[in-house]
């Protein structure tokens, strides 16, 4: 199932206005019935199984783990909680836009709909930043590993120092991935005045009419 870039972004838009309004905890589990499709659509095998098992483990410690420890503090805690599992719901929709939809496809996209430059431009420039922050959040965690400086104890003993020496490299490696990305974005002329050619335009499809029209349905039973 391929969906066009801007039924991606009405989907995930819609799903975060249902989930997140008054509510919204009755459309939780279709929030994560879709999640699971869409990655079962794209082969996510691995995001098909962890995001259910991801809800299911927050749903536990928001609605049970009150009724078995009483607590005031674990009140608090089920509370964050049960927003957390809204966000879970919402993240696997929105996960699938990020994993199936390049800067291009997304800007070419947004363009055929009209959507003001800079709104565009900065899409394009998120949906190619998130990925590579999360790319080097995870090589600094490796270099702290390989020397000694990472792990769950000495973050215990020092945690100002373990955040310390974590966050300064991820700061300076953003840095420069934020010059790396404004540089290829005045390359591929984002803000050119000119408006580009699209090697392939997007087009609707049969799954974009199906998926628009289950909204349009949840939307007005909602």
């Amino acid at each position: 199932m391929s969906l066009d870039p801007r039924t991606k972004i009405v989907l995930v838009l819609v799903t975060s206005v249902i989930v997140m309004a008054p509510g919204g905890v009755t459309f939780i589990p279709a929030a994560l019935a879709l999640g699971v499709l869409l990655a079962l659509g794209e082969r996510a095998w691995r995001r098909a199984v962890a995001l259910p098992l991801t809800a299911g483990a927050v749903a536990v410690v928001a609605y049970l783990l009150p009724l078995a420890l009483p607590y005031p503090v674990i009140g608090v805690v089920a509370a964050v909680a049960g927003y957390l599992l809204r966000f879970v719901a919402v993240g696997g929709v929105a996960l699938h836009l990020m994993r199936t939809t390049t800067p291009t496809q997304l800007t070419a996209a947004l363009r055929a709909a009209r959507v003001p430059r800079a709104i565009t431009v900065s899409l394009a420039v998120m949906l190619r930043f998130l990925p590579a922050i999360i790319t080097e959040a995870r090589a600094v965690h490796d270099a702290m590993r390989l020397r000694g400086l990472g792990g769950g104890r000495g973050l215990l003993r020092h945690p100002v120092l373990g955040i310390e020496r974590f966050t300064v490299p991820l700061i300076a490696s953003s840095l420069r991935l934020a010059d790396d990305l404004s540089a290829s974005a005045l390359l591929r002329g984002l803000g050119s005045p000119t408006r580009p050619t699209t090697m392939r335009p997007p087009r609707f499809g049969v799954a974009d009419l199906a998926v628009l029209a289950a909204l349009t349905t949840t939307a007005v039973l909602r």
